[in-house]
């Protein structure tokens, strides 16, 4: 009777796993590796980053942002502020705020700017960082405050353009619009490509340059599983269609999942360890 209890004890709990079903659509968005909406799906750097309620939002601790597009080639994310001015329509003082790991993982490009508008001439970036703030394709903050609808109203207060500084993110990243000490930013993508082009038809928004972690994710999509990882070890595996799941492809037996390994082997120790304690018990 004590072996069988100590025996019933040892499987209870023993780790189940279970297949986990992977979104691979969120709208009209494709979810992919590295991505996924689903908690134990993609690789776990990106963990939570994903929100799927209808739209696809990238989540940060500042807030929610709509994904406009996901570039899997150029390794490419196209996400909008819904609370960020533009040329049409002025938003509230806001900050743009990312994770440690995300300002590391999938930060703004090279070619997303950040324009800071209605600076007060005390700001940092128009003194002692200065040098922060660079030539955007020949555009100035007297274009952009005339052009917009949105941005006059600064114009119109003082009968001149108050200063701006067109900068990377590294700037926001470090410096809070307070510390700034300007009243709202905007954000334009492809910004290479805007010589010439007036404000109306700049295309607004923050592209985010991703990286994809090297963990073998090929062979495992190639023998029809999917790329995730443990929910609670972090640990990748392939998800697989039956019940097997893998740390590197699907179908073949003799790669059996780390976990499974790890629980038949935990079985057996704990089992030669019971039968053992029983047969001193009963000499």
């Amino acid at each position: 009777m004590q072996l069988f209890v100590a025996l019933a004890f040892i499987f209870q709990f023993q780790p189940v796993l279970s297949v986990t079903s992977c979104r691979t659509l969120c709208g009209s968005i494709a979810i992919k590796y590295p991505f996924g909406v689903d908690d134990g799906c993609g690789a776990p750097q990106y963990r939570q980053m994903l929100n799927c309620t209808n739209d696809l939002f990238f989540v940060t601790p500042s807030g929610r942002y709509k994904v406009q597009s996901i570039d899997y080639e150029k390794k490419t994310m196209v996400v909008y502020d819904p609370v960020m001015s533009t040329c049409a329509i002025l938003q509230p003082h806001h900050d743009f705020v990312m994770s440690d790991i995300q300002s590391v993982i999938i930060p703004p490009t090279s070619d997303t700017v950040f324009a800071l508008l209605n600076c007060s001439i005390d700001s940092p970036v128009l003194n002692h960082y200065k040098n922060l703030c660079f030539d955007f394709a020949g555009h100035s903050c007297d274009e952009l405050y005339g052009a917009c609808n949105a941005f006059r109203i600064f114009h119109s207060l003082t009968n001149s353009s108050p200063p701006c500084c067109f900068t990377g993110y590294d700037t926001v990243k470090y410096m809070s619009m307070n510390i700034l000490d300007c009243t709202h930013y905007t954000s334009v993508i492809n910004a290479d490509s805007l010589s010439g082009i007036g404000p109306l038809d700049w295309v607004y928004g923050i592209k985010l340059s991703y990286s994809v972690p090297d963990t073998g994710c090929e062979r495992c999509t190639r023998s029809g599983g999917t790329c995730g990882y443990d929910t609670e070890t972090g640990v990748m595996m392939c998800l697989c269609s039956t019940s097997t799941n893998s740390t590197r492809e699907c179908g073949s037996m003799g790669d059996i999942g780390g976990v499974q390994k790890l629980g038949l082997w935990t079985i057996f120790h704990a089992f030669a360890f019971v039968l053992g304690a029983f047969i001193y018990l009963i000499m």
